[in-house]
């Protein structure tokens, strides 16, 4: 595995991706190996943050004394124009099929990916 790029989870303000050197396989979560085939030969990516709402969700019920003052807040599910799923926060406004783009923002004290309509 080649050398981490800084994302989101660690307070820089970009999304990163793995791609298997071996397969081509795309996957969001850091592993040490492709999840698609085991290769342990993965490359790390800055996302362009563009994409389109698979699927949202809109939360009521705060999970925690940290989210109340967010609810409702909106989850979505976002397939990237790389080639990769992830969840995220977004706009209460999103529907299925969206085009939209990431910006980052802050939500329970944490610096969190948030996807609005592309415009």
């Amino acid at each position: 595995m080649s050398g981490q790029i800084i994302d989101w989870t660690k307070g820089a303000e970009a999304i990163v991706y793995q791609t298997c050197n071996a397969c081509g396989a795309r996957q969001y979560f850091r592993r040490s190996f492709c999840g698609a085939c085991g290769s342990p030969d993965v490359t790390e990516r800055r996302a362009s943050g563009v994409g389109t709402v698979y699927a949202t969700s809109l939360v009521c019920r705060a999970a925690t004394p940290e989210t109340r003052a967010h609810v409702p807040y909106n989850i979505v599910l976002v397939d990237t124009d790389e080639g990769f799923r992830m969840m995220a926060h977004g706009d209460n406004a999103l529907a299925i099929g969206d085009k939209v783009t990431a910006r980052f923002t802050q939500f329970a004290g944490r610096l969190v990916p948030y996807f609005e309509k592309a415009r």
